[in-house]
C-alpha cells in the first residue's frame, strides 16, 4: 500500500513544499450535461454562485486566454454557445451538428477545432465571424481535440476506430493515424510539445506518442488495490507545466493517477471523494464519484475534478494529494475550467 509520506517523497520537492493553506481566487465553470446548464464557481468562496441555462446536452467547453468568452459545445442543440463571462449572455453561435468538444489554438483564440461526432469529423471555425474554414475527415466517433503548444499540429482522438489522428494546422492534412487501446477519450500535450498523452476508457491506458515520428513511446498503465480492473477507466489528463506531473481522471475508480511524465511512471492514487456524515441516514457517504475531467487554478496549486455522478467539484491540494473542499454543481458535470484571471 502506498503511504501518503511515499506519494511526497516521490513527487518533486519544489511541490512537496508548497504551503498547505493558499488563498483560491478566481472562478471556475462546469459544463451540466444531465440538465442543460452551467454552473459558475467563486473559488473563493467554494460555492456554486449561478446557473446558467443552455442548449442541450452541454460537453466540451473552451475559455479564450483571458477569461472573457466560454465556448460550450451542445450536442444534442447542434451548436456551439459563445458566452460573455461578464453578462452570462451568449453573444455568438456555431451551428455544427452534434459537437462533443473543441480546443481553440493558442495565440490569438482562433481558430476553433471542433469534433463532431456523429459526422466523423473535425470543422474548423473563426469564432469571431462563426464561419468554417475547412473540415477534416475522422475515424468513427471522433472526440478529443487538443493544438500543440506551438499551435503547428492538431490531434484528434476516434472512440470507435480507436485511433489518434494528426492533422497539420496549415494545410489541414492528415499526417499520421496511430492505433491506441480501446475507447481513446482524450489528448494532451506535454508543454514541450514533444509529446501526446492519450487516455483509452475502455483499455484502461495512457498512451504517449511522439509527436515528430508519431511512433508510440510507452503505454502506462494502472492499478488500484481492491478495484477491479474494469473500474480503471481514463479520461481526462492534465500535465503541469514544467512537465513534471501528469494526473490523470479515471472515472468510476473515483480516483485521480499521480504520474511522472519524464519516467512515466504513476507515483500514487488521489480519491476525489471524502467522508461526509448524513445525518438523516447516520451513516458516512463518499461524495466525488466518477471524476472525468479536470482543471488546474493558474498557479497549479489546486486541480478541480468534475464528477459526473455524485454532481460536485473535488478540489484536490496538489501538494498534499489530497481533496480540501467539495461544491455542488448541476447535474453530470462533464467537463470544468478555470477562468484564468
Amino acid at each position: 500500500m502506498t503511504t501518503r509520506r511515499s506519494v511526497l517523497l516521490g513527487l518533486p520537492l519544489a511541490l512537496a513544499a508548497m504551503p498547505a493553506e493558499a488563498a483560491i481566487a478566481g472562478m471556475a465553470y462546469t459544463s451540466n450535461e444531465k440538465d442543460n446548464t452551467l454552473s459558475v464557481i467563486d473559488l473563493a468562496r467554494m460555492k456554486t454562485v449561478k446557473t446558467v441555462p443552455t442548449g442541450q446536452r452541454p460537453r466540451g467547453m473552451a475559455l479564450t486566454s483571458d477569461g472573457g468568452r466560454l465556448l460550450v459545445c451542445q450536442g444534442d442543440s447542434n451548436r456551439v454557445d459563445i458566452f460573455d463571462t461578464k453578462t452570462w449572455k451568449v453573444i455568438g453561435s456555431i451551428d455544427t451538428p452534434d459537437p462533443e468538444y473543441a480546443a481553440l489554438r493558442q495565440p490569438g483564440n482562433n481558430p476553433l477545432y471542433v469534433s463532431n461526432e456523429n459526422n466523423a469529423l473535425v470543422t474548423v471555425w473563426n469564432i469571431d465571424t462563426q464561419k468554417m474554414l475547412v473540415q477534416m475527415p475522422t475515424g468513427v466517433e471522433p472526440e478529443g481535440m487538443a493544438v500543440s503548444p506551438d499551435g503547428k499540429l492538431i490531434v484528434n482522438t476516434t472512440e470507435t476506430t480507436n485511433m489518434a489522428q494528426f492533422f497539420s494546422y496549415g494545410t489541414g492534412k492528415n499526417l499520421a493515424n496511430v492505433l491506441v487501446p480501446p475507447r481513446p477519450r482524450w489528448a494532451a500535450f506535454t508543454h514541450d510539445g514533444r509529446e501526446v498523452w492519450v487516455s483509452s476508457e475502455l483499455g484502461g491506458t495512457v498512451t504517449v506518442i511522439d509527436t515528430k515520428t508519431f511512433k508510440i513511446l510507452d503505454t502506462i498503465h494502472f492499478a488500484v488495490e481492491g478495484l477491479r480492473s474494469t473500474f480503471i477507466q481514463p479520461v481526462g489528463i492534465n500535465i503541469t507545466h514544467d512537465d513534471k506531473l501528469a494526473f490523470v481522471a479515471l472515472g468510476p475508480a473515483n480516483r485521480v493517477a499521480v504520474v511522472n511524465v519524464p519516467e512515466r511512471k504513476v507515483l500514487s492514487y488521489v480519491s476525489t471523494g471524502k467522508s461526509m456524515f448524513n445525518a438523516k441516514v447516520k451513516k458516512y457517504l463518499l461524495v466525488g464519484q466518477r471524476p472525468w475531467h479536470m482543471a488546474f487554478t493558474p498557479d497549479e496549486k489546486y486541480l478541480l475534478t468534475a464528477n459526473g455522478l455524485s454532481n460536485d467539484v473535488s478540489v484536490i491540494h496538489v501538494a498534499n494529494l489530497r481533496v480540501v473542499n467539495t461544491v455542488p454543481v448541476g447535474q453530470q458535470p462533464w467537463m470544468v475550467l478555470v477562468s484564468p484571471h
